[in-house]
């Protein structure tokens, strides 16, 4: 499985209330819409830095510290970003986002700056950066997780399939 886009780079410890704002937890419900309001509290201009189904966000450690709050992966992905990578992430967020098919990459991000254009392969366990012609190894993804991914998330593989896939 190959993904591919540009960066949007960010920092340390982005916490789900950074990702979308607590304050729209109730109030929005519609995903499109609350897309809008992706990362606003901490970067105002951020949607507009989105190219839809062309870009991934690049960030230090623990993202997606905070709440439980499924609203967080759910937004990410209803904004059509491809991949987070980040040299670590939250637990639940981690588990959130798989659930519904994000890809979630533990990275040294630190030789990534913002636009640079990205492609990932997760047979081969390799990020690389073509505008910097380098490339940053990761832990390949099993199969039975990237089959997981191409299906939108675990719910979604198992309405089709009627089972979870072979590990």
């Amino acid at each position: 499985m190959r993904i591919a886009g540009k960066s949007i780079k960010m920092g340390d410890s982005i916490n789900t209330d950074f990702i979308i704002s607590g304050r729209y937890k109730f109030a929005i419900t519609d995903m499109k819409e609350l897309a809008k309001h992706i990362m606003e509290d901490i970067d105002p201009a951020f949607p507009s830095k989105i190219t839809p189904g062309n870009c991934m966000i690049v960030a230090g450690k623990n993202f997606g510290m905070g709440s439980s709050r499924e609203q967080a992966p759910l937004v990410i992905k209803e904004a059509q970003i491809n991949a987070v990578l980040a040299k670590s992430f939250a637990r639940i967020f981690y588990r959130n986002s798989f659930n519904i098919g994000l890809p979630l990459i533990e990275t040294d991000t630190d030789k990534i700056s913002e636009a640079d254009q990205l492609d990932i392969d997760l047979d081969k366990g390799i990020v690389k950066n073509i505008t910097k012609n380098i490339e940053l190894k990761i832990k390949p993804f099993p199969q039975f997780m990237q089959k997981l991914l191409q299906e939108g998330g675990i719910i979604n593989y198992f309405k089709k399939y009627g089972k979870l896939p072979e590990v």
